[in-house]
């Protein structure tokens, strides 16, 4: 009976087609390559699956394996190929700047770092007109933090619980999920507050998130006003009257929450929170490493869906499609505060990175990326709402372009997280079936679909039948 069911999925679930050939893969064996990251590579850095995959090649939306096996990739190397991998005119760009220049650091001018901090800073709004470039979204944040604290000469910065801004020393203070903290002093001078999670906080209901897809839960407000997104400031305005000071460095936020799995807030929130923040006298800073360039498909920055400007904002990731880059964009007069002492960075702005940066601006331009996130990802979302309507463990469905999140759960009334092991399970048979797809959330229980913004609808449903059968098959498992 399972043999026949496997094959039934197999002719249900068809791959699209690729016309792209990947070379021969002429690298050492699998297991050898298995033996030097056991030996050489620190553990700390876990591998996905089972059976770790070894990828070869890319090409767009596809990866291809040591055997040459395709996948879809649907997480973008954790949000970070943003127009495809290996895209063509990100591609031709740094190989030709390859042989013109690789690096001179900030003390001299070379054309590209001025050509790109024009072209970027011309897609956010006054007065957010002044960039420095770094090397990795912790690095921005880590920065964006000091300039925040240096500005308003305070010193607490509030972040949600839940929030992910970055793994190093300095920033790992403002990440709040269990996992990533490690036992040793971070976070001084960090407060965290209650996360407005509408599906599994305290207060949410059917229309509260800026989504094609919102919660099953109800919802008994009237019409213009929003009971959970009331409830949420009144805990917000509790964090500021007993864990700061009266006057505050800042507040740290996401737009959609990436690792704790595509998490929303009330519509209206961040608004109303980031006047409060001000009234402090701190200032708000808009963590985009996720959210920006487009990716949630309406606006090119997360910002945007939220109706607010923020003081900082923090890029990393999906602004060089893989090439190690990030940037702070802010105000002359915060970065002024910066400019009071040296500080400098050897790497960031390089004429490479900023070649790179510059063509995939282009590229979500000229292939109309941002107008793809919104239509696929609006498709992928409704589609997977169906799913969630006919399965008790799909407890939410959530997201807004190419940043979903699908919640699981044991039943959709507890909303208990469905048991890691289940999950799991899940998660192998969508690979194993040729889609790749992320983790996230505070028990691992969400899957995170957030695939280079160059995916189709064509893809889309490839995907939406794979995850079908794999929420099928653990069906089958559990009868």
């Amino acid at each position: 009976r399972q043999q026949k069911w496997k094959s039934t999925v197999s002719i249900q679930a068809k791959m699209p087609p690729c016309d792209f050939v990947p070379e021969k893969y002429q690298s050492y064996p699998y297991e050898h390559m298995l033996k030097i990251r056991e030996q050489n590579i620190s553990p700390s850095l876990r591998m996905f699956y089972k059976k770790p995959l070894l990828l070869h090649q890319g090409h767009m939306q596809w990866l291809f394996d040591y055997e040459g096996r395709r996948y879809l990739d649907l997480f973008a190397g954790i949000v970070t190929v943003s127009v495809g991998h290996c895209h063509p005119k990100v591609t031709m760009a740094t190989q030709k700047q390859l042989s013109r220049l690789w690096h001179t650091t900030n003390i001299y001018m070379h054309p590209s770092i001025q050509e790109y901090a024009e072209k970027l800073t011309s897609l956010l709004p006054d007065p957010l007109k002044v960039v420095y470039l770094t090397n990795s979204g912790s690095e921005a944040n880590d920065l964006a933090m000091f300039m925040a604290r240096l500005y308003t000469r305070n010193f607490d910065i509030i972040t949600f619980r839940g929030a992910y801004h970055g793994g190093s020393p300095y920033a790992l203070g403002l990440t709040s999920i269990g996992p990533y903290k490690h036992g040793v002093a971070n976070g001084f001078g960090c407060s965290t507050t209650m996360l407005p999670d509408v599906f599994r906080g305290p207060w949410g209901g059917s229309n509260c998130r800026d989504s094609p897809v919102q919660t099953v839960r109800k919802c008994s407000c009237s019409e213009g006003a929003c009971h959970a997104n009331d409830q949420y400031i009144e805990q917000f305005k509790d964090t500021l009257n007993t864990s700061v000071p009266k006057t505050i460095a800042g507040f740290i936020t996401e737009p959609i929450q990436g690792v704790n799995g595509a998490v929303q807030y009330p519509k209206g929130f961040l608004k109303e929170a980031y006047r409060l923040v001000r009234e402090r006298g701190g200032v708000c800073i808009s963590d985009e490493v996720q959210t920006g360039f487009g990716r949630t498909g309406s606006h090119f920055w997360g910002f945007q869906t939220h109706d607010v400007v923020p003081d900082i904002v923090t890029l990393a990731k999906g602004i060089g499609n893989g090439f190690p880059m990030a940037a702070v964009v802010t105000t002359k007069e915060i970065t002024n505060s910066l400019a009071q002492n040296l500080h400098f960075n050897t790497f960031g702005g390089s004429p490479l990175a900023c070649v790179v940066g510059a063509a995939v601006l282009d590229a979500i331009e000229e292939d109309r990326l941002q107008k793809n996130s919104e239509d696929v990802g609006t498709y992928m979302l409704l589609e997977l709402a169906k799913l969630r309507d006919k399965f008790e463990i799909v407890g939410d469905v959530r997201g807004k372009g190419l940043m979903i999140g699908i919640e699981m759960v044991t039943d959709k009334d507890s909303r208990h997280p469905l048991p890691g092991e289940e999950i799991s399970q899940i998660w192998e048979d969508c690979k194993d079936m040729g889609v790749l797809i992320g983790r996230g959330g505070l028990y691992s229980q969400t899957f995170r679909i957030k695939p280079p913004m160059c995916i189709t609808k064509k893809d889309a449903d490839f995907a939406i039948e794979v995850i079908h059968a794999a929420l099928e098959r653990h069906m089958e498992r559990a009868a």
